[in-house]
């Protein structure tokens, strides 16, 4: 009996359940590029920024966040556990250096050096898509619409989660939330990385709905943030309140462990059936290969891998077959994908569309300076943008899924839509009609979250799963591209030009060391026409894609991974006899 208790407790700390609620924490609190504009208004006010040196800033934030290549091409060499511990420890030296910067511990650092710190430390974020959401992916490859889609919700709710944390941690005091940006992260990182591993998974039948039971709790966690963002807004909270929030917040984010222990004592019991009728699916992780384990029956040497083993055949040069690509849903080679028409169509309408909606997301601190709103309305301008860019992400995965395999609706398609729609977030932030920047803010975080998760699951359509921790990270190096053009070159240009305006208008003269505030509706107006005009050229762009790519979303995309999944049915039930 203690053997097998022994062997069920092993068995549930290796399972695939556990980790994907792993991955579901690890994501949690990756999403801290986001909370930048809970203290941007401290790093221009103590470190006397105008507004074009603060979106210089903001923008290598973002380089960090998505210029995830180097984290994509170590998780092609090393395992999940490694890419997610090097992405902690740049996480805690960016920001902790930055917070020494702003609490004045140290001497004041020349600009280059605050961007350095601040992309190292949002670097961290590729760190944790790669070692956690991908792996996921790969795990999962028939649910990977909605896997992506969950795992990119909780990114997105991530900022307000955070919110949530730093008030039960350190009340109202901006500079301290960089400090916990900057050790949390880190912290959950190693924490769980052990519980992130690749593994060799049969399909199983009841998968979809336990990501669908996966998914009613973070609405319900969504729900919970929402109302608490509604009440804050309303009620001054003390601290101890906070610390019953925040409290409440971590129940709902360890709840889903529940379900996957439920999950996993099932697949324990059917791996014991197994043995006796050979009936049952088996998971296997890679630890199989060379040792039996105490709780994984030993496998079948010639079960199915999804990831695919090399190749025996001999080697050609990679630049010899770049543009003869296989077939869309194949495997592609690197340079092949990064090659292709597909995935320039891609990188264009990522530049235009996340661009765009990034550029406002950072500026929504000075955006409601600008306007007159409160220092509490921006805080709850942050965290709406943060739940609704939950929303874009999970709906935008799960919606896109049901539509693809209902009706063959072509997952482009959708990403042409979310594109329209946010043109219409940007033209409100021009034009601010009464209550503008609240509306503002819910389109921008719904569709940003919403471009993510359908233009990452469709690169993981068009070019296959073996170079996707590569393909990813190369699909997020085009946002901080459209958002050097969008924010610093336009925003924070427009900005100051209309702040130094204003100055003169009052026939004053800025100091040195002095912030360059605007005030006014002006500010903004300009810079956001524009990007509407850039985004609606993304959107045009994305219908070649649509066409281009009809007829393979026609087919049954996904009808390879069910067919190695039924192979390895009949081999495992094979080998239990």
């Amino acid at each position: 009996m203690e053997a097998t208790n022994k062997g069920l407790f092993l068995h549930v700390l290796k399972g695939p359940w556990i980790m994907v609620f792993a991955s579901f924490i690890i994501m949690s609190t990756a999403g801290t590029p986001y909370a930048f504009g809970l203290y941007s208004n401290v790093l221009k006010s103590v470190l006397g920024y105008d507004q074009s040196t603060l979106n210089l800033i903001s923008f290598f934030k973002d380089v960090g966040t998505n210029v995830g290549v180097l984290s994509g091409l170590l998780a092609e060499v090393t395992p999940p556990w490694f890419v997610l511990s090097v992405g902690a420890v740049m996480n805690v030296f960016g920001y902790l250096m930055i917070w020494l910067a702003v609490t004045q511990k140290m001497a004041k650092p020349h600009v280059w050096m605050m961007c350095l710190y601040i992309c190292l430390g949002a670097n961290s974020t590729a760190f944790a898509n790669t070692g956690a959401m991908v792996t996921c992916i790969k795990n999962f490859p028939e649910s990977r619409g909605i896997v992506l889609g969950l795992l990119k919700g909780y990114v997105g709710l991530s900022g307000a989660i955070l919110t949530q944390l730093y008030h039960a941690f350190y009340y109202n005091d901006p500079k301290s939330l960089i400090l916990l940006v900057g050790w949390l992260p880190a912290l959950i990182n190693i924490a769980f990385a052990p519980f992130i591993r690749l593994m060799k998974v049969a399909r199983q039948s009841n998968e979809l709905q336990v990501f669908y039971n996966f998914l009613y709790i973070t609405f319900g966690l969504a729900g919970f943030l929402m109302i608490m963002i509604i009440i804050e807004q309303k009620v001054s909270f003390t601290q101890s309140e906070y610390g019953g929030s925040a409290a409440a917040v971590l129940f709902l984010l360890f709840l889903p462990l529940g379900i996957a222990i439920v999950e996993e004592i099932k697949l324990w019991r059917s791996k014991k059936l197994a043995l006796s009728d050979g009936s049952q699916l088996q998971v296997i992780t890679d630890n199989t290969k060379t040792e039996a384990s105490p709780s994984l029956p030993q496998a079948s040497p010639v079960s199915v891998n999804l990831l695919r083993e090399p190749s025996t055949e001999k080697q050609v040069s990679c630049w010899s077959n770049v543009f003869t690509p296989p077939q869309r849903g194949e495997d592609y080679s690197i340079l092949q994908a990064l090659f292709s028409i597909d995935m320039l169509i891609l990188f264009y309408t990522v530049i235009a569309g996340v661009g765009g909606t990034l550029t406002a997301i950072d500026n929504l601190g000075q955006m409601g300076l600008s306007l007159g709103y409160s220092q509490r309305s921006i805080s709850t301008f942050v965290s709406l943008v943060s739940i609704w860019n939950y929303l874009g992400r999970v709906m935008g995965g799960l919606v896109s899924e049901i539509l693809l395999k209902k009706y063959k609706f072509p997952r482009p398609l959708m990403l042409t839509i979310i594109l329209l729609v946010a043109c219409v977030g940007h033209l409100l932030v021009a034009y601010h009609p009464p209550g503008g920047l609240y509306v503002a803010s819910v389109i921008i975080g719904f569709c940003f979250g919403a471009q993510w998760s359908v233009v990452f699951t469709s690169i993981s359509e068009i070019f296959g799963l073996k170079y996707y921790s590569t393909l990813y990270n190369f699909g997020s190096v085009a946002s901080p591209i459209g958002l050097y053009v969008l924010n610093v070159t336009v925003t924070g240009h427009l900005y100051d030009k209309e702040a130094r305006k204003q100055l003169a208008a009052l026939g004053l003269t800025r100091k040195a060391g002095q912030a360059l505030n605007c005030t006014g509706v002006q500010c903004f107006r300009l810079s956001f026409i524009i990007i509407a005009a850039v985004t609606l050229s993304g959107a045009l762009v994305s219908v070649i894609l649509v066409l281009r790519t009809r007829k393979f979303y026609k087919n049954d995309i996904y009808k390879k991974f069910r067919e190695e999944a039924k192979l390895a049915e009949k081999e495992m039930a094979f080998a239990g006899h």
